[in-house]
């Protein structure tokens, strides 16, 4: 079994290398190819790039706007929150820019779903893997960070959240509603893709028993399933009875068979099942 520690840093750097790479990939060949802005630093520069087109050749570059939004708010960032707050920041960004500056812009496809679902998926990956570098890319979670030191009684969410609809809605009034509405699904898919690669691919369940036959039904999980089940002692508040409560692990292909076995043992068993993220340990991912 590995032991557990952090990455080496060289794995870091590749992570979040690879990541904006995939961002800058999702940004230059799908949103702004389309005309999605899905919020973000990178949403405005797609509007930047929309209004000066004309005025400065094909618009403004992509870079050059990210760039120049996060110039002046790293400077700020460090001044109000000390360099340590933006030292994990600045790589991402350094590197997203630089991704958005060499990138060829090629359109994925004509078809807006077709856009939003793999430039959101690209994105997500590229987004999960930076946040697993130890990296971020600036933008709006660090402005968000620095309100939020001054309107203490919202959380950064709660003001990345406006800040990016916000954001959205502008894209709705340059590039029409519609391109908005698959921008939203966009949105969504990050979101959720992201959060799966950070919080790990792998989910197991994790169960509650409270049996009768707690015996029996031990016995049953470590010899049919091969795996750790821990006794915890327990009070029914309604019988006033002490009772032992089982706790297990298992994966997601294993709960049926644990739930039919447990029917089998004691038809009359209280069982609670949930999810179980990053599950480390014998039989599950490993440290």
């Amino acid at each position: 079994m590995k032991i557990a520690g952090k990455k080496p840093w060289y794995l870091e750097y590749l992570l979040i290398i690879v990541g904006t790479g995939l961002m800058g990939t999702a940004i230059t060949s799908c949103f702004d190819a389309a005309g999605m802005v899905t919020g973000g630093f990178s949403g405005i520069a797609i509007l930047v790039k929309a209004w000066t087109k004309g005025l400065y050749g094909n618009g403004i570059p992509l870079w050059i706007t990210n760039l120049i939004l996060n110039v002046p708010l790293f400077l700020l960032a460090t001044k109000i929150k000390g360099f340590a707050f933006v030292r994990k920041a600045l790589m991402g960004d350094i590197s997203l820019t630089i991704w958005l500056a060499i990138l060829p812009a090629w359109k994925l496809s004509e078809d807006f779903l077709l856009v939003a679902l793999y430039g959101g998926l690209l994105q997500g990956i590229g987004i999960g893997f930076v946040f697993l570098g130890g990296g971020t890319t600036g933008g709006t979670d660090m402005l968000a960070a620095i309100i939020q030191k001054y309107l203490r009684h919202y959380s950064i969410a709660q003001i990345m959240q406006f800040i990016d609809g916000a954001i959205v809605v502008v894209g709705m009034y340059v590039f029409g509603v519609e391109r908005a509405l698959y921008a939203i699904i966009a949105v969504f898919l990050v979101t959720k893709v992201s959060d799966g690669i950070i919080e790990g691919l792998k989910f197991s369940k994790s169960v509650y028993i409270i049996t009768d036959k707690p015996d029996e039904v031990s016995r049953m999980v470590m010899e049919d399933l091969d795996r750790g089940i821990t006794g915890i002692s327990a009070k029914g508040m309604y019988s006033g009875e002490d009772k032992l409560m089982l706790f297990c692990v298992v994966g997601k292909k294993e709960l049926v068979h644990l739930k039919e076995k447990i029917d089998e043992i004691d038809e009359n068993a209280f069982v609670i099942v949930g999810d179980a993220r990053e599950v480390h340990g014998e039989g599950f991912i490993e440290k």
